[in-house]
């Protein structure tokens, strides 16, 4: 079989109602090349009155890739980096040793009904990294290579494919494609990496010929190569890259290759020792239900 796992996730709340998705991490399966979280939100019509912004909150060993299809969100964070995040850009933010940003609605758009419909993966840092100095990092739109393959538009979000490398720096060998597909056009995948999978975003596909379900999360067999078409025109992202180098372990905001760095990461959030966002003075507290090494 082409696909060796299909993820359908689970819903969860963020706070105020505001549902996602997850993929990952699954029981079957932690991550997919260095992508060890998945979460798909929306499409959502935000509307005037609604508050679903994140308030500040702390990261470690990860960096979180933000990527919208549909609205915009304002990034702020303790490096003092306040950046709009709109459809088609890649927000790369590398936690590192520690990073604390707050993701809410930009105030022109408070007022108006607005449709939200994204990405948020973390890919978890090298174990050489872990600690790495943190950083922001914008890619706009229109610097992010595309070509045509098959029929099927395809943007090189992080990564080589096709021909095309992205200019988004990562720490290890990572794939990030976001790919239109046209109704009733094959298009072939090729093993780009040793760990793939794909997301259908908005419509049922098959995969060599096997069903799969939009909002479904399939492993690909590696070394080999797919064959993708859907009845209708249909998005989808693919995700891989190189396997991670050890278990991570996670735990709320944190992710690590050693308990014990969690558990100082919740210690150090406690005690509001990992930075600010300039100009806020809202956060988001630790879960009462702390990490524990043992």
């Amino acid at each position: 079989m082409s696909t060796a796992l299909k993820l359908t996730g689970h819903h969860k709340d963020l706070g105020g109602g505001f549902m996602v998705r997850r993929l990952l991490p699954a029981a079957q399966q932690q991550s997919v090349g260095p992508f060890i979280f998945f979460d798909h939100f929306g499409p959502v019509t935000e509307q005037p009155g609604t508050n679903h912004d994140v308030r500040p909150h702390p990261h470690i060993g990860l960096a979180t890739v933000t990527y919208l299809f549909e609205g915009a969100m304002m990034h702020r964070d303790s490096l003092g980096s306040a950046q709009r995040i709109e459809p088609g850009a890649i927000n790369w933010m590398t936690a590192g040793r520690g990073i604390v940003h707050s993701e809410r609605a930009p105030e022109d758009l408070r007022g108006t009904a607005y449709v939200n419909h994204g990405l948020q993966l973390w890919a978890a840092l090298p174990k050489e990294f872990e600690e790495t100095a943190p950083v922001f990092s914008h890619t706009p739109a229109e610097t992010i290579p595309s070509t045509t393959v098959d029929g099927a538009r395809v943007r090189i979000l992080v990564g080589e494919a096709f021909g095309e490398t992205s200019p988004v720096k990562t720490f290890s060998k990572t794939l990030y494609l976001d790919v239109a597909l046209a109704a009733g056009t094959p298009f072939t995948l090729p093993p780009l990496a040793e760990q793939m999978a794909l997301y259908s975003v908005d419509g049922d596909l098959l995969v060599d010929g096997e069903p799969l379900a939009m909002h479904t999360l399939a492993t690909l067999t590696p070394g080999a190569a797919v064959q993708l078409s859907a009845a209708a025109a249909t998005r989808l992202v693919v995700i891989g890259g190189d396997a991670l180098d050890a278990h991570r372990f996670m735990w709320w905001n944190f992710v690590s290759s050693r308990k014990e760095r969690i558990v100082q990461a919740g210690e150090d959030w406690e005690a509001q020792a990992m930075g600010q966002v300039p100009g806020e003075t809202e956060f988001i507290p630790l879960p009462e239900r702390k990490f524990t090494a043992g």
